[in-house]
């Protein structure tokens, strides 16, 4: 297959589309977040097409964009500490509309102590494991030679800064509140600039880079920005025709139901999917729907139903063609 076509992305799609196309197909197609049977073959095909185009794309051959998203994600002049990644779940509705979240996560930061040198208070002695606080050690030819490890002392000296055990680091919790922007796709990331490993001589602050989870929601399945689900209708609304109820993000959404026969429908809403972002339209409500016949009836049901059947029965060759057929062909007249 074409390996644009199974990210679903252009060929003239820039590298930042590539892969923000590969990180939500990958979020939904995970063998360890995905029941389908055919997830995990489906998850091969994104990684081998996300490969092929990202090897393509970095080519010295390869052609880039003049609108791609490649130089941002050039190596920076500046030096910078380790940025940070982490999943951010947040649920449809939240994801939809957009919401306020706190993130809690930990990070390293320079110890106080040693001020992240990792040396502090008294010097102490410790002999070398190497020779044995000798200095020497047997070389090729067995013959005694300096030890390479201590430089011939025996020994080392060290002030190891006891709060940190001579790392220069600590753990610091930290906890912030961030905006999730309406319309984020699972697999989208958020980034913050100045929030991940802390600055330290000579770096900058690294980022963190929070990428959206959706949860599962008991109704909505989102595939792209379309919203899918099941309903059960009833099979005599089917066959006469009537309006119908349908559950959306944003509330209930009537549509009249054309008169036909009770068979399985899927009902296309246009723009009442999942809601769109910048200059991305809205997806589309697509719900399948089921017919449902009844399963009891009382009395004046039974009466009513009776009824609307004699009522179809005066007109039979139009109301039931094959009984039509069926008895001109065997009933006497």
């Amino acid at each position: 297959m074409n390996s644009y076509a199974i990210l679903g992305v252009s060929q003239d799609a820039s590298l930042a589309d590539i892969k923000r196309a590969y990180r939500r197909l990958a979020m939904r197609w995970h063998p360890d977040r995905n029941t389908d049977p055919d997830a995990t073959e489906r998850f091969k095909q994104i990684r081998a097409a996300y490969d092929l185009l990202l090897t393509a794309d970095l080519s010295d051959d390869a052609e880039i964009p003049p609108d791609s998203d490649v130089a941002p994600e050039a190596e920076e002049s500046v030096a910078r500490a380790a940025d940070i990644r982490l999943n951010l779940t947040v649920s449809l509705e939240e994801a939809a509309a957009g919401c306020r979240k706190t993130v809690a996560y930990t990070r390293g930061k320079a110890c106080p102590t040693c001020a992240g040198s990792g040396e502090s208070g008294m010097t102490r002695t410790r002999f070398c494991k190497v020779c044995h606080g000798s200095g020497r050690v047997h070389g090729a030819k067995r013959e005694l030679v300096p030890c390479v490890d201590c430089g011939g002392r025996g020994f080392f000296s060290e002030r190891i800064c006891p709060d940190c055990a001579g790392s220069g680091r600590e753990t610091a919790s930290v906890s912030l509140e961030i905006t999730v922007p309406r319309g984020m796709l699972p697999g989208d990331e958020l980034r913050l600039v100045g929030q991940g490993e802390a600055a330290s001589e000579g770096l900058l602050a690294g980022d963190l880079y929070l990428t959206i989870v959706i949860a599962t929601h008991p109704l909505f399945e989102l595939r792209g920005r379309d919203l899918h689900y099941s309903m059960p209708v009833s099979a005599l609304l089917m066959l006469a025709g009537g309006e119908v109820e349908l559950p959306s993000l944003a509330g209930v959404v009537n549509r009249l139901l054309d008169a036909g026969l009770p068979d399985v429908r899927e009902l296309r809403v246009s723009g009442k999917g999942y809601p769109g972002r910048g200059k991305i339209h809205a997806g589309n409500l697509v719900v399948k729907l089921t017919p449902v016949f009844p399963s009891r009836f009382n009395a004046r049901q039974r009466k009513l139903l009776l009824q609307a059947n004699a009522a179809l029965m005066d007109n039979l060759s139009e109301s039931y063609p094959e009984i039509a057929a069926w008895q001109a062909a065997n009933v006497p007249e």
